[in-house]
């Protein structure tokens, strides 16, 4: 009877932790980011960028203004992310999707860090990586397990920058939590 027991309490002790773990994702979505120097004022919910033009199948420069050491830079405007060694030297650079709320312009810090969940928007997605908010919206980075990376609903309000898998592997690994997070326009 104790075996049975214990297997039926080790059990319902999983459950619990992953509907913990679930709730507290939840709730996350509502607490302040942890940003690095000053704290920028949310912003509202803008529209998402115009689609690049041809311009952008060719990687844009890491640039001149995005700080020193170590970091993960966003630039909004041009859709892309550069993750960048403490040597200052670019070590990958990819193209993202923008979500429909958009951090300011500004430095902060991975605040916390989902291996894998459901979206705001409803998909399954992996390697979420949490760093501002605005509006009341948390922003991150995240990959779709489906690997897509369509154009988000402008009549949602989501923080989601959407990457490839293999792109969010790397990102996963760089952007540790208290990695700096540089945003640009």
């Amino acid at each position: 009877m104790a075996r049975s027991s214990s297997g039926i309490v080790a059990g319902l002790t999983v459950a619990a932790l992953a509907a913990v773990g679930f709730l507290g994702y939840q709730a996350s979505a509502t607490a302040p980011a942890h940003p690095a120097k000053e704290t920028p004022r949310a912003a509202a919910p803008a529209a998402v960028p115009a689609a690049p033009g041809p311009e952008a199948a060719k990687p844009a420069a890491l640039p001149p203004d995005s700080g020193t050491g170590a970091r993960v830079v966003y630039s909004v405007n041009l859709r892309r992310v550069w993750l960048v060694g403490e040597d200052g030297r670019e070590q990958r650079s990819f193209s993202v999707m923008p979500s429909t709320a958009h951090p300011k312009p500004g430095t902060y810090l991975v605040s916390s860090r989902s291996g894998a969940v459901t979206g705001s928007d409803g998909v399954p997605i992996e390697h979420v990586v949490r760093f501002a908010s605005a509006d009341g919206i948390v922003i991150g980075f995240s990959a779709r397990v489906d690997g897509q990376m369509p154009q988000p609903d402008p009549a949602k309000k989501t923080g989601g920058i959407r990457m490839t898998r293999a792109d969010g592997d790397a990102m996963w690994a760089f952007a540790t939590i208290n990695a700096k997070v540089v945003v640009l326009p």
